[in-house]
């Protein structure tokens, strides 16, 4: 812990302090145990005007310098070509400088800033398989959107839809890991990973995600400077495989986060059936409902021993309704008396399920080789439907090869609060 008591101090010590330099600033990111890239858009290859080069561990040889690319002109083969220009500088933020993911209005121009698959594929930053924790850090101020911030996400551009249309390039989903602006809850910060790259729940989507309990509000960014300056926040998330848990973090607070009645979802309606076919999968015979065709790999079955609490909803001398609540689910069972005069569950629902921290059973996809991997990317990702996503600035974007603690990342989000600086300061 030693290494967080500077920072974790300086909140109680005067204003000076408070203010920290650059250099010391970055030092409290690059001291934690664990890091693998850091990116805080100052540090260039050359020092001056070449590309963005990442942070990394003491004698790490990989720097992850970052492309700027129009995805959109990679794979419908339409728009112009992105350069730097296209990612306005601040010229200050919580390491020095910022930069901005602009809300796009040609829809043939999606901008990006890219580690190439080929660059990263096997390196530390190419987190994979069972047993791998992870986090994502990203210093950002929300203009408006709930899409990716930083990660591994290439999301296909297989899906048949009016957007594909004239698509010239056709991939599979190449998804390990991500964080993005919220996605179901605009404003959190949503945690993503994929066992397969592609789908989950016989959904087209990826749905392994969660949500912290609070949100970062909308700001104008071209608002007083004074305004701008006071609305940095610290996304993050985290993956800890020795407890299953996949969680977001804002400022340094995961919170919990339920969804009721997920059966009504548009999305997890599809982690609602996967649990109730596990659930159907594990009785003797075919229940009522049950899809023997359902890929037993596509189950969702969080453990359920002992219920943290039961809720009697109703009961009667032949039937009782009980509400079951568990560390990821809310269950509501129906008990009925046999001839035996015994209790027995014949039926149940799945009414609540908890979106932070998400159970996570699964290692995180692992491409077969480079060719079937996607590239690291920061500000938007690769997808089908081509939309705008996050906009606003980002000021720095770190990732982990450990799931980080809650007093490390509260002490990361200290720097989100700091008075932003110059690069130069």
């Amino acid at each position: 812990m030693r290494h967080l008591r500077p920072l974790l101090l300086c909140l109680a010590l005067t204003p000076a302090v408070h203010a920290m330099d650059r250099a010391e600033r970055v030092r409290q990111v690059t001291a934690l145990p664990g890091l693998v890239a850091f990116w805080d858009f100052v540090q260039r290859e050359d020092g001056t005007s070449a590309r963005f080069s990442a942070y990394g561990p003491a004698g790490a040889t990989g720097r992850y310098p970052l492309e700027a690319v129009n995805y959109v002109r990679d794979y419908w083969g339409r728009g112009r070509a992105a350069t730097y220009a296209d990612f306005p500088l601040l010229g200050r933020g919580p390491f020095g400088n910022a930069l901005r993911i602009r809300p796009e209005t040609d829809p043939d121009f999606r901008p990006l800033l890219m580690v190439p698959r080929t660059a990263l594929h096997d390196t530390p930053l190419d987190l994979k398989g069972s047993g791998q924790g992870l986090s994502v850090v990203v210093w950002a101020i929300r203009e408006s959107g709930n899409h990716a911030l930083a990660g591994i996400w290439h999301e296909g551009t297989d899906l048949r839809q009016p957007e594909t249309e004239g698509i010239q390039r056709i991939e599979r989903g190449r998804r390990q890991y991500a964080l993005f602006a919220g996605l179901n809850h605009a404003g959190s910060a949503c945690g993503h990973v994929s066992e397969n790259g592609a789908s989950s729940f016989l959904n087209r989507y990826a749905l392994h995600k969660c949500n912290s309990a609070a949100v970062a509000p909308a700001v104008p960014v071209d608002g007083p400077a004074e305004k701008v300056d006071r609305s940095w926040h610290c996304f993050a998330m985290t993956f800890d495989p020795s407890r299953q848990e996949l969680t977001g973090w804002l400022d340094g607070e995961a919170g919990d986060r339920w969804l009721d009645q997920p059966g009504r979802d548009r999305l997890i309606s599809s982690a609602h059936q996967a649990y109730l076919q596990a659930h159907w999968a594990r009785q003797p015979g075919l229940q009522p409902g049950e899809r023997p065709d359902f890929p037993a790999d596509q189950h969702y079955l969080p453990p359920e021993k002992e219920p943290a609490a039961v809720v009697v909803e109703r009961a009667s001398a032949t039937e009782r309704v009980e509400v079951h609540t568990y560390r990821f689910t809310r269950v509501r069972k129906i008990f009925r008396l046999s001839a035996t005069k015994e209790w027995h569950e014949s039926e149940r629902d799945l009414v609540g399920l908890r979106l932070n921290p998400w159970w996570y059973p699964h290692g995180i996809y692992t491409p077969p080789d480079a060719a079937s991997g996607g590239p690291f990317t920061i500000g938007r990702v690769i997808h089908s439907s081509r939309g705008v996503g996050f906009t606003g600035w980002i000021g720095g974007v770190a990732v982990f090869d450990r799931a980080l603690t809650t007093a490390e990342l509260r002490a990361l989000s200290v720097l989100s609060r700091m008075t932003p600086i110059a690069s130069g300061n």
